[in-house]
């Protein structure tokens, strides 16, 4: 597949097939993942695969830890929104809330999907070492970029979840990770369901002259 056609054509999957990925197709994703550049070549990720078993345990903990704190995926804002990022919010709302499933809440569906990594088969958690600053954040991101395009040319879907940050002592200790590893991300990753409604919605983007200025 085409570097173009994939970003074009990725979205991000909240409903994937009950179908494990073999270990050989994880190490080629993540493989290619880590050709993401990083500031002098410190590669300050570090990558934790989860799956089986210890991935249900690992989805049921962050789903009961969520109701019992009462934690909410939000935007992360240290102040109200303007307008223009509220009207993404919606915008984003539009098309998902037809596809849900019935009697199931917008902030339901995103909250117990983000814990339980929406279904899928294996969840990649990335951290990065307390010895970096928060500059080393531009790093994880640029990897999960690689990440979530080379999944798509690999037939794979994938959904980068943020909310579990909000659980980083608990899944330091259910995965055994060292107290000087931060969560910054996780991301599903399995089979699409193709039949599912919800991987019908596709967000929008808004015209380049509302993000972009020109000197």
């Amino acid at each position: 597949m085409e570097l173009i056609s994939a970003i074009q054509e990725r979205g991000s999957t909240r409903a994937f097939l009950n179908k494990p990925l073999a270990k050989e197709t994880l190490e080629e994703l993540l493989h290619l993942a880590v050709h993401a550049p990083s500031a002098i070549n410190l590669q300050p990720w570090e990558i934790v695969v989860v799956s089986g078993e210890e991935k249900e345990r690992l989805s049921r903990l962050l789903v009961k830890r969520m109701k019992e704190r009462n934690i909410s995926c939000g935007p992360g804002a240290k102040r109200p929104l303007p307008e223009y990022y509220v009207q993404r919010e919606r915008d984003l709302l539009d098309v998902m809330l037809p596809n849900l499933p019935e009697q199931t809440s917008f902030q339901e569906f995103i909250n117990e999907g983000s814990c339980n990594f929406y279904g899928a088969p294996t969840a990649i958690i990335i951290t990065l070492d307390e010895v970096f600053s928060n500059a080393r954040l531009t790093d994880i991101g640029i990897l999960v970029g690689y990440l979530v395009l080379a999944a798509h040319a690999l037939d794979l879907g994938t959904c980068p979840i943020g909310l579990i940050t909000a659980f980083d002592e608990d899944i330091k200790d259910e995965l055994s990770l060292t107290e000087d590893k931060h969560v910054v991300i996780g991301i599903a990753v399995g089979y699409r369901d193709t039949k599912d409604p919800i991987n019908q919605s596709r967000s929008l983007r808004v015209p380049l002259d509302e993000v972009v200025k020109w000197r």
